[in-house]
């Protein structure tokens, strides 16, 4: 009997697997792992920062045992099926790598296998469209600068409070952007952008190890129809699903008034669909919703404004503190010393998907009816489609030299403020 001891030594609890074949599926899920010193050789270390992930990816894969009864036949199957997949999945990682050429530089450090993963992921592991996205992104991160963006150059925008990374984390350990829409205090469309990409920057910053994925909190406290710019959710779309693909788990939007459903139905089908599913509308006077809520936080941690019991409020004196120390961090996360970095391996992966355990259906109002829910996702199907067409179009366009690639037109229009590009529906 082999088993595998994970958390702190104060809480170790374990995890029993029948025989050999299912300790090296998990072996090959998880190559970090490592045997704790003093203890025998079949107990198996976990750190703590993987445990959420490390349960979930065990359970997906049929080898997580409640008790010793489960069967070695089915753990080999699994452990078949699971190898080959892996294996096809490395070999598109590399012909990805292959095709991006000679990199240098921090075009090196972000393309970790982890990292072209989350391109190949959102374009449903299509090597030639993965290539031409990661290149996209390598111009854009290369022209824009997103890292080197710094508290000062736009602290003027998060005087309010309209969008800030929590300092705590949700359960799965995730960073938390808070975003209170309602609290817009500028007009300047292109920094608004720049502000919520060096909060992107910065929640990406804090992740701990062997988490990629962040949470948006919306809270619609103070939201009124001169906050609605379709401008503003088209360029956001653009800068945030073309360029940090699969970085989003999930999108809680708290208190959403009625009259916001007009434009989610106008502003919805922007989204790709496994973006669209990941938003979730969330009543503080919906029991039924604020299970999510009560799922997803610590509710000793989680601020009083979202059903909490933390009495904190934003303070834009500390939060400038707090951001100015990471700014400071952030040299280092991008210097080839961040060896690290650059190495992340591709661990495959599977994020969880979130289970509506509320009675709204995914991206569904308070008072929005399953039609039109449908007709939302018929919608997205059809502009999907259409978005399809457009790449292929481009790509025979650049071929040719006729046109401009797309991640020019984003840069056009995030710095000029004009409503001319495409939205890329990438999911997030």
């Amino acid at each position: 009997m082999k088993q595998a001891y994970y958390g702190r030594p104060a809480d170790v609890k374990t995890v029993c697997f029948r025989s050999a074949p299912e300790i090296r599926i998990v072996s090959s899920i998880f190559p970090f792992l490592s045997l704790r010193d003093g203890m025998a050789e079949d107990c198996v270390s976990f750190s703590s920062a993987m445990i959420p992930d490390i349960f979930w990816r065990l359970r997906e894969k049929a080898v997580w045992r409640k008790d010793t009864m489960s069967s070695a036949s089915s753990a080999n199957i699994g452990h078949g099926k699971e190898e080959a997949l892996y294996k096809e999945q490395l070999s598109k990682i590399g012909k990805v790598r292959a095709n991006l050429g000679q990199l240098s530089g921090k075009s090196a450090l972000y393309c970790s296998d982890v990292s072209i993963a989350r391109y190949l992921i959102a374009r449903n592991w299509d090597v030639k469209k993965a290539t031409k996205m990661l290149k996209k992104t390598l111009k854009w991160r290369s022209e824009y600068k997103p890292d080197e963006i710094r508290w000062d150059d736009i602290s003027n925008e998060a005087l309010t409070g309209k969008i800030y990374r929590t300092d705590y984390f949700d359960k799965s350990g995730r960073s938390i952007l808070v975003m209170r829409p309602g609290c817009q205090n500028t007009k300047n469309v292109n920094g608004q952008v720049k502000y919520l990409v060096y909060c992107m920057e910065n929640a990406i910053l804090n992740l701990p190890p062997g988490q990629d994925q962040m949470v948006w909190l919306i809270d619609f406290a103070g939201f009124s129809l001169q906050n609605i710019s379709l401008l503003v959710t088209k360029m956001t779309a653009d800068v945030l699903q073309g360029h940090y693909p699969e970085r989003l788990g999930i999108a809680i939007l708290y208190n959403a008034p009625k009259f916001f459903e007009s434009f989610w139905k106008v502003a919805s089908p922007l989204l790709e669909k496994k973006t669209f599913n990941k938003v979730k509308f969330v009543y503080s006077d919906r029991p039924d919703t604020m299970k999510i809520i009560d799922d997803l936080f610590n509710m000793d941690e989680l601020e009083s404004a979202f059903g909490g019991k933390n009495p904190t409020t934003f303070n834009i004196n500390d939060y400038a503190v707090r951001m100015r120390e990471d700014d400071k961090k952030m040299p280092l996360f991008w210097s080839p010393e961040n060896s690290d970095r650059a190495s992340e391996p591709y661990l495959m992966t599977y994020h969880k998907p979130q289970e509506n355990s509320s009675g709204l259906k995914t991206g569904e109002t308070e008072s929005g009816k399953q039609d039109n829910t449908e007709e939302t996702t018929e919608k997205m199907g059809e502009t999907e489609t259409e978005s399809e067409k457009r790449e292929e179009s481009d790509t025979e366009s650049e071929k040719s030299g006729e046109t401009k690639t797309e991640s020019s037109a984003v840069e056009s229009t995030s710095l000029s403020g004009k409503d001319t590009a495409q939205v890329d529906k990438t999911d997030l």
